[in-house]
């Protein structure tokens, strides 16, 4: 949960600085869920007065409002310490945000699950412990960008296990096949070893990974925008490229991936067993992939 210390403005200048735009429905249930509607719009309207924050009206959807930091309010987040080393990034225009809409909120939806779900089971998952659009390099002027990085603590008891998952959100408006690609390219991230500067012949440094974490992040697909049977398909496309790839096939044997439809985890909560292992076998919760 949030710090009741930290005023809720700064809260939302965060979480907006943080996912670069967000609903004032999502603003609530990731701040202030048990509260009125009011408690979020009031400071939102009071931001948007003062210049640091706009938002764009969402197509179809009786006037919501998806919010977003004008440059004013990039400039103002910069010196907040939870987001240090992460510049925020402004939107310059209600268009240009509109144009991010249909991912972004996507994705915010999906950190809105866990955040719930954290919140009943006594785990530790914040408005924060989700960092959208992370990029690693792979090698050959690569990169691979993961559209969020979670950080999740189960709390059982005097015992805490601290989780890390790069999650990819799907929206089925690419191919499958594409989908599918996008673990290559972390089974390249997973190879990738670092490079010492200046050496004629650089000898390795080991995985670029571990600059960043202490295990290689577990990988999480969510899918939606389509039937039932269509999303399957895809989840089998996915399996299908750890089976035959033998670069994703040894990513497979050390470490966990799995997917799941965005509307099961909203309705059962992400440590529901909807998590289907790529590698095969019954659906489970994320966290026993």
């Amino acid at each position: 949960m949030p710090s009741s210390a930290e005023p809720l403005p700064h809260q939302l200048l965060s979480v907006l600085a943080q996912h670069r735009m967000a609903t004032t429905s999502q603003l609530h249930d990731l701040l202030r869920p048990d509260s009125a509607r009011q408690t979020v719009s009031r400071p939102l309207n009071d931001l948007r007065q003062k210049g640091l924050v706009d938002f764009a009206v969402l197509p179809q959807s009786n006037r919501s409002r998806a919010w977003f930091l004008t440059s004013e309010g990039a400039r103002l987040t910069r010196d907040f310490p939870a987001l240090r080393g992460r510049p925020p990034y402004p939107i310059t225009s209600s268009t240009a945000a509109s144009l991010k809409v249909p991912h972004t909120l996507t994705v915010v939806r999906a950190h809105q699950a866990f955040v719930a779900d954290a919140r009943r089971r006594g785990d530790e998952h914040s408005h924060l412990d989700w960092t959208p659009e992370v990029s690693h390099p792979i090698g050959d002027g690569e990169k691979v960008i993961a559209d969020a990085v979670m950080y999740y603590t189960v709390v059982d008891g005097e015992h805490r296990r601290k989780l890390r998952a790069f999650v990819e959100v799907d929206r089925s408006t690419m191919s499958s096949e594409r989908l599918a690609a996008k673990l290559i390219e972390y089974a390249r991230l997973f190879q990738y070893e670092a490079q010492p500067v200046g050496r004629r012949r650089p000898a390795s440094t080991g995985p670029a990974w571990l600059r960043w974490y202490p295990l290689f992040p577990r990988l999480l697909f969510i899918l939606t925008g389509a039937s039932p049977a269509r999303l399957q398909a895809r989840i089998a496309d996915l399996q299908a490229m750890v089976a035959q790839h033998p670069l994703v096939a040894a990513l497979a044997r050390e470490v966990q991936l799995g997917a799941a439809v965005l509307e099961d985890i909203e309705e059962h909560g992400p440590s529901g067993s909807v998590w289907v292992p790529l590698t095969g076998g019954k659906p489970r919760p994320w966290t026993a992939l």
